[in-house]
């Protein structure tokens, strides 16, 4: 899979390999991750949106450039189809890398997390730091272990973050919350005045952004084909399960649908 951009092995094969003619995904995996990217566009001042993916030196795909798709439609369905992200930070000489949720809000990422936390300081200080987010959509199995690999959409975004104040909080935790949970917001009981105080936004900027889409059948070489070992994709699908309530729910009230 490989969402870094450059480097060593990951599991496209231990080496350069032959990438055939997989083609390349760029659309929304599902209907859902395409509307939340149509309402997504307008909602906050799309800041880098003239940038070119991938085109800075620091996020060129190096390593099968072949898969690196450009265009920013892309970049922000990848985006709106994720719910989890992993954010990268060196404290010292030690990284660090936290799961996050997060939402895309035009030309930024947004992310929160707790005023007490020391590395979330550390980035409203103005520590540089690289957000990843990959879906993975099947399992590519190959007449070889070399050779067998991973569908995958991801998005890498570098860049320094900023805090969201005043009013701008309030509204980036709910756009936060309705990429969860669409919906939701409206049903729940807003942030008090302390938990907002105990609670840390911040926004991430779309300006150095790079993308990787890896799609299709099996690139085994053709000295393989002949083996008796059974080869193709086995899709890989993110689902949400029957809602379980909660043993203290003092009302008779459907569970959300989804």
């Amino acid at each position: 899979m490989e969402p870094a951009l450059s480097g060593g092995p990951g599991l496209d094969g231990a080496g350069s390999r032959d990438t055939g003619s997989r083609p390349r995904v760029t659309t929304p995996a599902t209907a859902d991750a395409g509307s939340r990217t149509a309402r997504n566009e307008t909602t906050a001042p799309v800041t880098g949106s003239s940038a070119a993916v991938g085109g800075t030196d620091r996020t060129r795909v190096r390593r099968l450039p072949e898969l690196a798709v450009h265009d920013r439609a892309t970049l922000h369905a990848v985006l709106d189809a994720g719910r989890v992200g992993h954010l990268a930070i060196a404290d010292g000489h030690q990284p660090y890398a936290l799961p996050v949720a997060y939402a895309r809000d035009g030309g930024r990422v947004l992310l929160h997390g707790s005023t007490g936390s020391r590395l979330f300081r550390h980035l409203a200080a103005g520590a540089p730091a690289c957000l990843t987010v990959t879906l993975l959509d099947g399992l590519v199995l190959a007449r070889s272990a070399f050779a067998s690999s991973m569908n995958y959409r991801c998005a890498m975004v570098l860049g320094e973050l900023s805090v969201v104040d005043g009013d701008d909080r309030l509204a980036a935790l709910e756009r936060i919350s309705e990429q969860l949970l669409p919906g939701r917001w409206a049903a729940i009981r807003p942030p008090s005045a302390k938990e907002l105080a105990a609670t840390l936004v911040l926004a991430l900027p779309l300006d150095e952004c790079s993308v990787k889409v890896s799609a299709g059948p099996p690139d085994d070489p053709a000295d393989d084909l002949d083996r008796p070992v059974w080869a193709g994709v086995v899709p890989v699908v993110e689902t949400l399960g029957t809602p379980q309530p909660d043993p203290r729910l003092r009302h008779d009230l459907p569970p959300p649908e989804w």
